[in-house]
């Protein structure tokens, strides 16, 4: 495995005001994400770890402590610089899917170029490539509405590596999926980390973690380490 850190927290807290005073929703958090990781991160709900996922996304900002990405420290940078990030080498996959219903599946993976400035053909051949990468070649004219829910998913997952970013955020991607769906989207998530991808997946499902590289626990704000996994990776 590279060293090199993707994306390194280093004592990382974030607060939310509230009427009775500021809540603390993580409390210290240090985690490393190495190149070519596939790092879980389970735990209860409330316990943090969509708000750790939105700093990871640089969507949010730690109240203290140290963000970096790719060994730059992004606490300090400004609005756009982040932006720049996220456009660039960041993709994001979500529960819901979060795709144009009436469009096509291939209209959906290329609508990831409206961010990130690329020539139409050569556009065009990324998206293609990309949806037969995950078994979608026969899904690239169907509307987003009549595909299944693991076709959806799958489509989604195009969308957000189709820029080839240096990390991919999943937010509990088999929640609204059956169990044949699920295993076949991790199957394919599974695939991409082989093939280099380094993947930080949220999840409250332990039952999908055996393929990743390493889960963390998030509980209370705190994140440590599933000593199991290690040691059954050792």
């Amino acid at each position: 495995m590279n060293s090199r850190s993707v994306l390194q927290t280093i004592a990382v807290s974030k607060s939310f005001p509230s009427r009775h005073g500021d809540v603390r929703v993580l409390d210290g958090v240090d985690i490393t994400v190495a190149e070519g990781e596939f790092v879980a991160l389970t735990g209860p709900s409330g316990s943090g770890k969509t708000t750790l996922l939105n700093l990871a996304a640089l969507l949010d900002t730690p109240t203290s402590g140290e963000l970096l990405f790719g060994g730059r420290t992004t606490t300090t940078m400004r609005e756009e610089q982040r932006a720049a990030i996220r456009k660039h080498h960041i993709g994001m996959v979500f529960q819901r899917f979060n795709l144009l219903p009436h469009r096509s599946a291939l209209d959906n993976v290329l609508f990831r170029f409206r961010y990130v400035e690329t020539p139409p053909r050569d556009a065009r051949a990324l998206a293609e490539e990309t949806l037969a990468r995950l078994g979608l070649t026969h899904a690239a004219r169907h509307p987003a509405h009549v595909l299944s829910g693991g076709e959806m998913q799958r489509v989604a997952i195009a969308r957000a590596i189709v820029h080839k970013p240096k990390l991919l955020l999943v937010d509990e991607p088999t929640g609204n999926l059956d169990p044949a769906a699920a295993e076949t989207v991790m199957s394919c998530l599974e695939a991409l980390h082989r093939e280099g991808l380094t993947i930080l997946l949220v999840t409250h499902n332990r039952g999908i973690t055996s393929g990743c590289s390493r889960v963390l626990l998030c509980n209370e704000g705190r994140v440590t380490a599933d000593a199991q996994k290690e040691a059954a990776t050792a």
